[in-house]
Formats: C-alpha cells, sequence, structure tokens
C-alpha cells in the first residue's frame, strides 16, 4: 500500500503547513496566521462586518465564515493575535484563538452545545406561550368569552416571551447599536418591541383596541424555531470534517528498549507522545497510530475513511500505511515517519477547513449586498409606516406593515446560502477521498471543458504486469515462461518482477539456476540443468524468428526474448495495463461534457493502445512527451479557447497542474504534484476525476439554487409586507423557513454519490 503524500495548503502568503497562531514558515513573507473561533453572528451582515473591520487594518486580510463560526486572518508581524481578538471584541463579538493540537488534529470546530440547548429551552417556551396568546386572540369565541380579561392574560404571557426568550435578539441588537451598526436582530427586535410597546400602551390607556401581543408571541416563537432547525442543520454540515478530526487514534503501544535485559516491550502511551523513528505495534482491528512503514508482519489495511478505497490493501515490511486506516487480520509492527500536523490525515483536515473557511466569488456578492441590506430595510420599514399614515390610515393599521417588513426582510437566507453549501460538499468531498483546496475551485470546474490526464499513474496502475507470452518453434507458453521466470528471479528490475509475478499467479514454480549473470540495459543469463537460458533484448540472440520479431515490432508493451544456443524460442510482453474503471470513467467524463486528451512519455504504440482500451479518441493522445511539453500541451489547448483541467501524479505533471485552469493532482503522487494543484484526489483511480467535477459542479448548482431563493425570497416578500398583503406572523413564519429551506438543500450534497 502506497500512503498518500503530504499535502500543503497554499495561500496567497505562501505555504501553510498549518493552523493556529504561529508564523507563517513560508519563505519571504512576515505574515502571521491565526484562526478564530467567532461568537455572537447570528447573520451574513455580522459576518460581513467583522470582515470589513478587519480588513481596514493595515496589511490584514480576514474572511469570516458565518456557517463555520470561525474567522480565518493573516496579519502582519507588527501585530500580534491579541491585536486581531480586540478588533473583533471592540466590532461587539467575541474571539478565540483556535489552537492546533500535538496530535495533529485541525481546529475544534465552534459548536456551541450549552447555547444550543438554550436556544432550544426559549423556543419551547415561546412556542407553547405563543401557541396560548394565538388562541386567545384569533378563536372568536374564546376572545368573546373572556373580553379584556383575555388581554390582560395575552400581556402576562407575552411578557416573558418578549423579555426572556427573544433576550438573544434584543441583546444582539443593542450590542450592534453601541457600536453604530445594524443586524437581522435589529430588524426583529424593532419589530417586536414596537409591536409590545404599542400593545402595552393601549392596553394601559385604553386608547385603542388594536392590540398585538400575539405578533410578538408568534413571530419570536418562529424565529426560535427556525433558528434552532438552522443550528442543527449546520452542525450536521459540519459533521464530516469533525468526523475527520476525531478519526485518528488516541492512544498508540510503542516499542520500547528495556538497556538491562535488552528486550522490546509494549508500552502504550497518548499519540501526542509519538515521535518519528518510534516503533509502534498496531494490533488486528486497531487503527494505525500515524504515518509510517511497516517493519515486521503481513496484513490488510482498510483504508476507506482516509481515501474513500473500498477494497482493503495488502501490506507487509516495506510497505507505507496511513495514520487513521484500520488494520485487518494480522499484527503490524509499524516506524513512525511522520507525527502530528505532518500526517496524511491532518494534512486533509487543515485542506478542508482551508476550503469551508474560504469564499467564492459568488459569495462575496451576497457579502456585500447583506451588509447595505439592514440600513435599506430599516428605511423601507420606516417609510412604509409613513405611507401608510399620510394615506388616511390609523397608528395601528400602518404599524402592522411597518413591522412585517422588519420582521420579513432579515438575510439569514441570503448569509446562509453560500457557506453552508460549501461546508457540506467540501465535507462530502473529504469522505469521498477529494480535497478541494478552496471555494473559488468551485468556479473552475463550472467552466472546464477539456481534460488532460497523464497515462502513467493516472490511467494506468503505474506497475508493469505480464500481459503475453508468444512462442516459436513449438515451445509450450508455460514452458517458455518458466524458464524466463527462472532466470528473472535472480534481478531485481521491474520487468523481471512482473515476469516473475505472473508465472507465480498462473501457477509455474521457478527452477533452480546456477551461473546467474546480470547484463545491464540488456537483459539476464543463468543455467537451469545445464542449458544455458537468455532473456532480454534481441541483439543477445543470433536467430530471432519472424513471428517473435513481428512481436517485438508490435509495440505492445515491453518485449523481452527468451532462448537458448543463439537462438530465441518465445517473446513475453509486460505491460503498464489499465485501471479497471479507467474506461467507465472516461465515459463519465463524457458525459459531464468533457474531451479527454493522453500525455505520456511512452512510445506512440503503447499510448495508442491505452487510449483505444479506455475510449480517447487517438487524434487526442499526445506520445513521447516531455515534462516541459505537457506544460506547452495544456497552454496551447488553452490558446484554442479551452478550458482545461490537468490530471497527474509526479514531479513532471507539476508545471501542467500549475498551468491548466484547473489542476487535479493524484494524491499518491508527489508533495510537488499535490502542491501545483488545485484538487488532490487521494483514490489513485481516475473514477475521482468525475466524481471531483461532478461533485463541484453540483456544490455550485446548489449555492446558485440558495441565492436565486433567498434573493428572490427578500425581493418579493418586501414588497408584500410593505402593501400590507402579509401580517407581522406569516412574515416571521417565513423568514424562518427561508432559512431552515436554504440549510436543508444544502444538507442534500451529503447524500452525493456515483450517478
Amino acid at each position: 500500500m502506497t500512503t498518500s503524500t503530504p499535502i500543503t495548503s497554499t495561500t496567497d502568503t505562501g505555504t501553510r503547513t498549518g493552523t493556529g497562531t504561529g508564523a507563517d514558515t513560508s519563505t519571504g513573507t512576515d505574515l502571521q496566521h491565526v484562526d478564530l473561533a467567532i461568537t455572537g453572528m447570528t447573520c451574513a451582515s455580522c459576518s460581513a462586518r467583522i470582515e470589513r473591520k478587519l480588513n481596514k487594518i493595515d496589511g490584514v486580510e480576514a474572511s469570516v465564515n458565518l456557517a463555520t463560526e470561525k474567522a480565518s486572518v493573516s496579519f502582519p508581524s507588527a501585530l500580534t493575535v491579541a491585536d486581531i481578538v480586540a478588533t473583533v471584541e471592540k466590532t461587539g463579538y467575541g474571539a478565540t484563538p483556535l489552537e492546533q493540537d500535538r496530535g495533529g488534529r485541525a481546529p475544534v470546530m465552534t459548536h456551541d452545545v450549552v447555547g444550543q440547548r438554550s436556544l432550544r429551552l426559549r423556543m419551547i417556551v415561546a412556542s407553547v406561550l405563543g401557541a396560548i396568546v394565538a388562541v386567545l386572540h384569533m378563536v372568536p369565541p374564546v376572545e368573546d368569552a373572556l373580553g379584556m380579561r383575555g388581554m390582560w392574560l395575552q400581556f402576562f404571557l407575552t411578557l416573558p416571551v418578549y423579555l426572556w426568550a427573544a433576550w438573544p435578539f434584543h441583546r444582539a441588537a443593542a450590542v450592534n447599536a453601541r457600536h453604530g451598526a445594524s443586524t437581522m436582530d435589529t430588524l426583529v427586535s424593532l419589530g417586536t418591541t414596537a409591536a409590545m410597546g404599542w400593545s402595552v400602551v393601549a392596553l394601559f390607556t385604553g386608547f385603542s383596541h388594536d392590540m398585538y401581543f400575539e405578533v410578538v408571541a408568534v413571530v419570536t416563537a418562529f424565529l426560535l424555531i427556525g433558528r434552532y432547525i438552522e443550528a442543527r442543520a449546520k452542525a450536521q454540515g459540519r459533521s464530516a470534517l469533525q468526523s475527520l478530526m476525531e478519526m485518528g487514534a488516541k492512544d498508540v503501544a510503542v516499542l520500547r528498549h528495556e538497556a538491562g535485559s535488552g528486550a522490546w516491550t509494549e508500552v502504550r502511551v497518548p499519540i501526542e507522545e509519538l515521535e518519528a523513528g518510534m516503533q509502534f505495534v498496531v494490533r488486528p482491528g486497531e487503527k494505525v497510530a500515524t504515518d509510517g512503514r511497516v517493519l515486521d508482519g503481513v496484513s490488510t489495511i482498510d483504508a476507506s475513511m482516509v481515501t474513500g478505497e473500498s477494497m482493503p490493501v495488502e501490506v507487509s515490511p516495506g510497505d507505507d500505511v496511513t495514520g487513521a486506516t484500520v488494520n485487518g487480520q494480522g499484527r503490524l509492527v509499524v516506524e513512525a515517519t511522520r507525527v502530528g500536523a505532518e500526517t496524511t490525515l491532518a494534512r486533509i483536515t487543515q485542506l478542508v477547513e482551508q476550503a469551508q473557511t474560504g469564499k467564492a466569488p459568488v459569495q462575496r456578492l451576497a457579502d456585500r449586498i447583506s451588509a447595505v441590506f439592514v440600513p435599506a430595510v430599516l428605511v423601507i420599514a420606516l417609510l412604509t409606516f409613513v405611507l401608510w399614515l399620510v394615506t388616511g390610515h390609523s397608528m395601528a393599521e400602518a404599524l402592522a406593515p411597518a413591522v412585517a417588513v422588519l420582521i420579513i426582510a432579515c438575510p439569514c437566507a441570503l448569509g446562509l446560502a453560500t457557506p453552508t453549501a460549501l461546508l457540506t460538499g467540501t465535507g462530502r468531498g473529504a469522505e469521498l477521498g477529494i480535497l478541494i483546496k478552496g471555494p473559488q475551485i468551485l468556479e473552475s470546474t463550472r467552466k472546464v471543458d477539456t481534460v488532460v490526464l497523464d497515462k502513467t499513474g493516472t490511467i494506468t496502475t503505474g506497475e508493469p504486469v505480464l500481459t503475453e507470452v508468444v512462442t516459436s518453434t513449438g515451445l509450450a507458453d508455460e514452458a517458455a515462461l518458466k524458464a524466463a521466470a527462472s532466470v528473472e528471479a535472480g534481478s531485481e528490475h521491474p520487468v523481471a518482477r512482473a515476469i516473475v509475478d505472473g508465472a507465480r499467479e498462473r501457477g509455474i514454480d521457478v527452477s533452480p539456476i546456477t551461473g546467474f549473470t546480470n547484463l545491464p540495459g540488456q537483459g539476464a543469463r543463468a543455467t537451469i540443468k545445464d542449458v544455458e537460458v537468455t532473456v532480454g533484448k534481441a541483439d543477445l540472440f543470433t536467430e530471432v524468428p519472424a513471428e517473435l520479431r513481428a512481436e517485438l515490432d508490435a509495440g505492445k508493451g515491453t518485449t523481452v526474448l527468451v532462448g537458448w544456443d543463439g537462438t530465441a524460442r518465445a517473446a513475453i510482453t509486460v505491460a503498464d495495463t489499465p485501471r479497471a474503471s479507467s474506461r467507465a470513467a472516461i465515459a463519465r467524463l463524457r458525459e459531464l461534457g468533457l474531451t479527454p486528451y493522453l500525455l505520456t512519455g511512452d512510445n506512440e504504440h503503447t499510448a495508442r493502445r491505452v487510449a483505444e482500451e479506455v475510449g480517447i479518441d487517438p487524434a487526442n493522445v499526445d506520445a513521447g512527451v516531455l515534462p516541459q511539453d505537457k506544460f506547452a500541451h495544456v497552454k496551447a489547448l488553452q490558446e484554442q479557447g479551452k478550458v482545461v483541467a490537468m490530471v497527474g501524479d509526479g514531479v513532471n505533471d507539476a508545471a501542467a497542474l500549475a498551468q491548466a485552469d484547473l489542476g487535479m493532482a493524484m494524491g499518491t503522487g508527489t508533495d510537488v504534484a499535490a502542491e501545483s494543484a488545485d484538487i488532490v484526489l487521494m483514490r489513485p483511480d481516475v473514477d475521482t476525476v468525475a466524481d471531483s467535477i461532478g461533485l463541484s459542479r453540483t456544490t455550485l448548482q446548489v449555492i446558485k439554487q440558495n441565492l436565486v431563493w433567498a434573493f428572490g425570497y427578500n425581493t418579493l416578500a418586501i414588497p408584500l409586507a410593505a402593501f400590507g398583503m402579509l401580517t407581522p406572523m406569516i412574515a416571521g413564519g417565513a423568514m424562518a423557513m427561508s432559512s431552515v429551506l436554504v440549510v436543508l438543500n444544502s444538507l442534500r450534497l451529503k447524500g452525493y454519490g456515483r450517478r
């Protein structure tokens, strides 16, 4: 099993290898980075305001995410984390730095369990009292029977709803008012206060019989119900990343050498004490504690939680294993190679968090609108009240539509439209072994119409296997393969290993040999039962039959000859074969509207054979390319007006990955390839290319659906409320359900799978 390489996330300020309060260690910059848990945010206006305040500071770049309740801030060394926190607090919100723990897990998600319980209690109280008040006011027999006693009863039942259940709205509005700002809470607080104030004055003075206690109670209940459902749904959206962070082992059985006895003993220690170079034991069913190399034991590893690959992989001494994968039946002794923040799991988590904290271009538009939306609504509500008055309506008649405007215009759905979809989409991607490095990548996948695929290790397995045996002079295939495998058993060359493995898979045992001689660049020679057998190139033989010569010229892969007494008796072909899923994956890419191209450094015959097997048009095959040729090929396609995605896994693909409009690196490849790419695919399977583009496009589609609904809802609802066509109670229910609808639509991405 080959472990996925460490993945580093790149930003405009350099390469970040982790999160936390430490300075950015990338060269050529003195910027530091901190992730903050933000408390007190209730809507898009809050997150936009915090972001705006932070970005006004010289040298600071901040992104605030309402769905994750976090801020990602880069700042110059002249400032401190305390300065950043103080700025947030002066804006009226709380901020706490999130530290990366020693075990390599990402910062803890800001999921306020206590706050959710308090919200649930307020919701229940408001709902029960609101229902009673609504019956007292809206059921004529009850209202007529109680008369004024019913009004006083409504007052006493509504008072705790207004003062206690709705307190979070009033408190947030007051805090924002002190800082000269307005948010969704301002609209709710003003609306319920206006209705409550009017009703109390009317009750105590008797100057009007129009009272709105039911508006205060029922609207507050609706809003709290919506906020509670929203909080629960957002917590579900975080679950994929939360499960990633909790996936790693909590402790490990370390092997320690006792100086006196010379024996090795197992000592179970917390994962934080594990260091690179230490040896540890993984028993059957246990999680591998960290990335490492197997020293002893044979087993199978289930890597599905990390890579999404469903089939267990066999491992033996010398193989790499990834932390958080699950050991099968055998006992393994592993040497730790990477620990803490350097492990594959930690890098995956950091990368997903980076994508979820960032913002897509479409979200920044929504944030800018939200920043001016609330003040505009306040003006519209005031104009509504005035216009109803000047057109001859009473104060009570003018108050109802003004309150409805305040309540229905809350921009919650607008603020949640993008971040909740990003949160769920990137989390689902992580579960499928697809790491999207940033939300802006989603826009790129929408435009891509061409995909350039590297052959070796991408479309093919990257490992040569025995594919064909052709014999001459009546020699049996099994006899020719047995002779070749017996000689090649003494060689470590990849072609030799493929021949030996192929013979064993066919049940052929190798014969004992003597006098083995390696012929560098040519082949090998050894004696089997007094017969000197040669395996290698045609130059080693004085006679090569025509049928074997034709096999050499066919270019089906790497072909070696087997023979003795100077005559070649058989041709054995070894080739890098396509992955089993490659043909179906290419078909899926076509269904997504992408034209596949194949680039490879192999010869023309091999490249066209592979292209034919997987369904790529021969006209779109370019063989014998050098690394710089791949870069030039991508650039040439772009100059033709194509939007290009490049898929690769090696150092020679890095330049092309960087040049492409969308770079996609196989996670089993090199560090430099992963760093150059926009999306990292943890499974060495071309099907994940189609999965990643499909998921990204679906996520973008959900974002657009959410935004269309949010914009459309506010655009249509405000005029209806202003013209008195929506009561405040209906407005409150509609506003709450609008936010819930957006979050639930985003949660559909949790079920994304292959079509």
